[in-house]
């Protein structure tokens, strides 16, 4: 595509009706700096006296072939074909269009959908990453052509692959909601249980669960006892919380007790272990329908881990699979 024959300079007196190439910046020094007209921008009669007040006597403009659209156009019509739930659009600026979140949750973006668009010609979609912990207003993604001016079909065919991972049922990038969970925490180790030294597993799990909108409901400290551990789980199971976790215990050494304990209360394994460091040794299973978590040492003093890989997709909803362990080993040194 020949975009310099699509551009010509023109006397700025001559440019009425015509399309505004790049943007222009208007300086007041002292006072002001900033966009005074936006590529794309249709030059009417009452824009000529502030155009040449900024020392423009000729300006390029478009001239807008048949089958080719602006920038700005095809950076919205793909952030319109992908946003999904709890997703909003920004105007665009300087060719791009953001998708940022309109909520704190949980980032999921379609991998395969943003691969295939990529693979297009002059296409640029970039993402964060999915299961992604964002706040409200933040980026999720930017849509943006290299080209000033892209033939319209290359747009088309974003929106008909966005269209087919709808006919599939498959979200292309939305933002899930934390769900305030009701979570009973438990504290192993002796050395704690006997006063030896002061908890500090439990104000930093605490913080943890409180920042993505669920509490703590109650805090259980135990020996390194299997029957103590067992007890403390089938109390929170009686209660009815909505995630259990174990903090402490959780190597190999002969008086870590919370994986055997975790086991014999009934509870179904994900997994013993992940391949993320640090973290690898975190537990994950259900007792029945309720998530429980067996927490590593790590946790205490790192500030991102496994625990924070899969905490955040608990808190809004999703189960964890075997699958969803497995992963986490490409990328997953920290």
């Amino acid at each position: 595509m020949k975009v310099n024959s699509m551009l010509r300079e023109v006397r700025t007196e001559d440019a009425i009706g015509m399309i505004l190439s790049h943007d222009l910046t208007q300086i007041i020094p002292g006072e002001f700096k900033g966009r005074l007209f936006k590529k794309g921008h249709v030059i009417r009669q009452e824009d000529i006296p502030a155009l040449l007040s900024i020392g423009k006597e000729h300006i390029y403009v478009m001239d807008l072939q048949d089958g080719y659209i602006h920038e700005d156009e095809a950076a919205e019509r793909m952030a319109h074909a992908i946003a999904g739930d709890r997703v909003k659009l920004t105007q665009p600026h300087e060719g791009k269009v953001m998708l940022k979140s309109t909520i704190h949750g949980l980032a999921k973006i379609n991998k395969r959908f943003v691969d295939e668009a990529n693979s297009l010609e002059h296409i640029v979609i970039s993402t964060i990453k999915t299961n992604s912990v964002v706040k409200q207003d933040q980026s999720l993604i930017g849509t943006r052509v290299i080209p000033l001016l892209i033939e319209e079909a290359q747009v088309a065919k974003v929106e008909h692959i966005a269209r087919r991972y709808a006919e599939l049922g498959e979200d292309l990038v939305t933002v899930k909601p934390f769900l305030p969970l009701r979570v009973g925490l438990i504290t192993t180790g002796s050395e704690v249980f006997k006063g030896r030294i002061t908890d500090k597993f439990g104000p930093i799990v605490k913080a943890k669960v409180v920042d993505l909108g669920s509490e703590v409901v109650e805090q259980i400290v135990t020996d390194d006892d299997s029957d103590q551990i067992i007890g403390a789980i089938r109390h929170y199971e009686t209660l009815g919380v909505d995630l259990i976790l174990v903090t402490g215990g959780m190597s190999v050494d002969p008086d870590d007790r919370t994986p055997g304990a975790i086991r014999k209360s009934g509870a179904r394994i994900v997994s013993y272990g992940t391949p993320m460091l640090p973290g690898s040794m975190l537990m994950i299973g259900y007792l029945g329908q309720i998530p429980i978590m067996g927490l590593p040492g790590c946790v205490m003093h790192d500030a991102y881990t496994s625990f924070d890989v899969f905490l955040p997709r608990i808190c809004a909803g999703e189960e964890i699979v075997r699958r969803d362990v497995v992963e986490l080993g490409y990328g997953g040194l920290m």
